[in-house]
């Protein structure tokens, strides 16, 4: 991302032993970031115009990348604001698809 690296080479989810795909929250691809340019929780969210506890709460992956946090974090790494969102997009999906994907394809038909 940014300096460090390019986002597109960043894995979006793992896998588990038994092949199943475990889902990466952005905070955890965040956290590699700032340890690459060697950015304190503090330091980021000074730079980002923010509260401290919510960069935390996103390195602790208990908050989402909001619009508002895509569009700081995407101006200040150099990303744009898509490659965040997008990171969070997928997470929630594969959360979903993960813990409710087989229920939801029982119950919802596709439309005729």
């Amino acid at each position: 991302m940014g300096k460090t690296g390019d986002v597109n080479d960043v894995e979006r989810v793992s896998y588990s032993r038994e092949g199943i795909v475990v889902p990466v929250h952005p905070g955890r691809l965040l956290k590699r970031e700032m340890a690459a340019r060697g950015l304190s929780t503090k330091a980021l969210a000074s730079a980002l115009h923010v509260p401290a506890k919510r960069i935390s709460a996103i390195l602790k992956e208990r908050r989402a990348i909001s619009a508002d946090t895509a569009l700081r974090l995407g101006r200040y790494l150099g990303t744009g604001p898509e490659v965040w969102l997008g990171m969070q997009r997928d997470y929630d999906v594969a959360v979903v698809l993960r813990d409710h994907g087989a229920q939801i394809e029982a119950d919802v038909k596709p439309a005729e």
